[in-house]
């Protein structure tokens, strides 16, 4: 006999399916995909705001004297440089160099920190982590006692603004508080994954529905409308943020991924430095480029890369982009073939499909 694993369900499940969303099976969890419609919840993101759940993610807290130790050693990026309130964008890697997963840090104290993990990937990040905790910090496995909504958009401040006493306006890119949203003790972190800003707000799993209907009922007159994995992958996309197994993966580096920038080489020594010094030393063979359509066709996930007659690579994410009207995509090209303008040919079904290099992130929001 087969055992079927039944996927896991948030805390706000029975409000989706009370508002008819498509659901689907995502990283263990069934989730939902869109509720009115995925390029709608895309431009409402954009335009107004949208609603997330984003309760299936993972949280891992490391504890004790040794904590900022075992963050160094286990993350590229430099986690003595985050103030108490502060976060960054970081991954975990292999010795090989490449991703275990990629990850938010959040330095809750001294000698506290919250790392958010993929949902897909919480139990191989904490076994992972454990596995090089030969230095006594404490680690847990906190993600349930935690949900997470993320509210997104040019009027995510003035939504979440409304349902809570701490003065958001101060709150800058990449840093977090802790207060009361909607009466709900929370950690509120300016940050997200859509290209816009907004908040992601960590709070106790038996508050998720009262958080979500204060969040809707406050958040309607301004434009917010639930948001499902749908548009959140467009989403990202548009803004070019990766996406674990798609553009990052136990096969593909920093240097090759186009996130130099998270990967400090002076900080002292870290799981996966070595072998990134020698990438860098030589060069990586291949560089996650974006393109754009040219020729009539949209580039799926994994359709066939080609130039010069011959395949070069495959698509790691693609599809239309519904704010800036194009056909997009991402995928790894040979070094030589990664400048912008260069021609690329994308196999859709039985036909090749003209398209180009561009410059990324292909969409950028005007800051206000």
């Amino acid at each position: 006999m087969t055992s079927t694993l039944v996927a896991r369900k948030t805390s706000l499940y029975s409000i989706h399916r009370s508002l008819k969303a498509r659901m689907t099976e995502f990283g263990g969890w069934e989730m939902p995909v869109e509720y009115s419609g995925i390029v709608q919840e895309h431009l409402a993101v954009r335009q107004a705001a949208g609603l997330f759940d984003i309760s299936h993610m993972g949280e891992i807290l490391v504890e004790g004297p040794e904590s900022l130790q075992l963050v160094q050693k286990v993350t590229c990026n430099d986690a003595s440089r985050l103030n108490e309130g502060q976060a960054q964008y970081s991954a975990l890697l292999y010795p090989e160099g490449t991703f275990v997963d990629d990850i938010l840090v959040h330095r809750l104290g001294p000698q506290r920190f919250l790392l958010c993990v993929n949902a897909a990937n919480t139990e191989k990040d904490f076994q992972w982590i454990c596995k090089q905790n030969d230095i006594g910090a404490t680690l847990r496995d906190v993600s349930h006692e935690y949900a997470q909504l993320a509210v997104q958009g040019p009027q995510a401040l003035a939504i979440v603004q409304q349902l809570t006493s701490v003065p958001l306006a101060r709150l800058r890119y990449y840093w977090f508080a802790h207060g009361p949203v909607a009466g709900v003790d929370s950690i509120i972190a300016r940050t997200g994954y859509t290209g816009e800003d907004g908040f992601e707000l960590y709070f106790a799993p038996e508050y998720a529905e009262r958080l979500w209907e204060s969040l809707t009922r406050t958040g309607q007159p301004l434009g917010l409308l639930p948001a499902g994995l749908g548009a959140r992958n467009t989403l990202r996309l548009e803004a070019k943020m990766a996406l674990y197994g798609h553009e990052i993966s136990e096969s593909t580096t920093p240097w090759e991924a186009d996130l130099a920038w998270i990967v400090k080489m002076d900080k002292g020594d870290f799981v996966g430095r070595a072998a990134l010094t020698q990438q860098q030393s030589e060069g990586p063979k291949r560089k996650l480029v974006g393109f754009e359509m040219t020729g009539k066709g949209i580039a799926r996930d994994g359709y066939p890369v080609v130039a010069e007659g011959k395949q070069v690579g495959q698509v790691t994410s693609g599809s239309p982009a519904p704010f800036l009207k194009k056909n997009i995509g991402l995928a790894y090209v040979p070094a030589g073939l990664a400048q912008v303008n260069q021609p690329l040919e994308i196999q859709v079904r039985a036909n090749l499909v003209s398209a180009k290099v561009v410059p990324t992130p292909f969409y950028r929001r005007t800051r206000t």
